[in-house]
């Protein structure tokens, strides 16, 4: 799309957003239509994620600008989940950098971190100065992350970790890297820092999904840490899962961003294709199609506008989040899939978003919970019963 995005409204769901919140959503949707989408294609063919524009988004105050630090512009919630649905429309990559920048990494280093590791990390990370990566995912331990195997062993004024680990985003080009590693019984939380010795990355090759996004498998080789880089803070699984919450708020907005994307774009092409003398739009078939489109995509959009209110009233729980990611993930592959249908034999060039989306989200279906661990989430909410295993 070459023009600014007016956003899909049936519903006037805008009145349901401050004047603030509308300000931070088109200052956002302003930035991606301008520096994001003339580059997307290219970058999305090529696999590349384009690292400048780390300190454009870290000018604009969104990343990690929902945390409470000196300097942060600390937006609401809501105003958060905006911003994730703005960058979504442009690309899953953009959001996704965005979001374990400040979801996982920052908010670890203020939640967990000392004090001479939040004034270090966390301006240079809201800047994009830096950039950081969240390692829990190991190749044997995806959905299990209590049996992860990368171990820290103390040895004088270090930790010595070995272990690996698999799907990191930023992985390859972080500055520092947040590792969760089993220490005398207990999970622990370390800032490795770029250069360590025993430290190495490999991008992970052939994905059909987030192109845009740097996914990196992560070594570590007997890789020593001074002790000052543990988080003092952050001890067990729950500390690690408490942190999940926020980036998967943050997937259940993206998916409202890329559905819309889709959207609009069908909206654009059905106008102005015309066949049998006139245009698709005019079509009872294609119609339907755009019925079923608009209602999937507003239901998404209200969970989300919804979740944004609960977690800023403090009453957003863990359940909740998983509904509104699982749903909106689900809503959003529906409304890609059901635009490249309308394309046609267009829909599958990456000239146009909905292909491109599409890959994308099937990738969020799995990432930060599976459809699987999300379902029992939801029933052992229900129900009482945890069935996990």
């Amino acid at each position: 799309m070459t023009q600014k995005p007016r956003g899909v409204d049936i519903f006037h769901l805008e009145e349901l957003l401050s004047p603030e919140e509308l300000q931070i959503r088109d200052s956002v949707r302003t930035f991606v239509a301008d520096e994001v989408m003339p580059i997307v294609g290219e970058n999305w063919r090529l696999g590349k994620f384009p690292v400048e524009l780390a300190k454009r988004m870290g000018k604009l105050g969104i990343l990690g600008g929902h945390l409470d630090f000196p300097d942060s512009p600390k937006i609401s919630m809501m105003a958060a989940g905006l911003v994730h649905l703005e960058l979504e429309r442009g690309d899953t990559g953009i959001r996704s950098f965005a979001s374990v920048q400040g979801c996982l990494v920052m908010k670890a280093i203020l939640k967990y971190g000392s004090e001479e590791q939040q004034k270090r990390w966390l301006p240079a990370l809201a800047s994009g100065e830096a950039i950081g990566a969240f390692a829990m995912t190991e190749p044997d331990h995806g959905s299990d992350p209590n049996n992860m195997t990368t171990k820290a062993t103390k040895s004088g004024d270090y930790y010595i970790i070995h272990g690996s680990k698999t799907w990191i985003t930023n992985g390859s080009i972080a500055d520092v890297v947040i590792v969760w590693a089993r220490c005398e019984g207990e999970l622990r939380a370390f800032l490795v820092e770029r250069g360590t010795t025993g430290f190495s990355s490999n991008d992970i090759p052939g994905k059909h999904s987030m192109r845009m996004s740097v996914t990196s498998e992560l070594s570590f080789d007997e890789c020593a840490v001074p002790k000052e880089n543990l988080l003092p803070e952050a001890k067990g699984l729950k500390s690690c899962l408490k942190l999940l919450n926020d980036a998967r708020y943050a997937i259940a907005w993206g998916a409202v961003g890329a559905a819309e994307a889709c959207l609009e774009q069908a909206l654009e092409y059905v106008s102005t294709r015309v066949q049998f003398g006139k245009p698709l739009a005019a079509f009872q078939m294609v119609q339907n199609k755009i019925a079923d489109m608009v209602t999937e995509l507003t239901g998404a959009k209200l969970t989300a506008y919804h979740l944004g209110r609960l977690e800023e009233s403090g009453s957003m729980m863990h359940h909740h989040v998983s509904i509104a990611k699982r749903g909106n993930v689900r809503a959003a592959i529906n409304v890609a899939r059901m635009a490249r249908d309308l394309l046609g034999a267009n829909g599958i060039c990456d000239e146009y978003a909905p292909f491109r989306h599409m890959a994308n989200l099937e990738a969020q279906a799995t990432i930060e919970g599976t459809e699987h661990i999300h379902a029992l989430i939801i029933g052992q909410s229900l129900t009482g019963y945890a069935s996990y295993t």
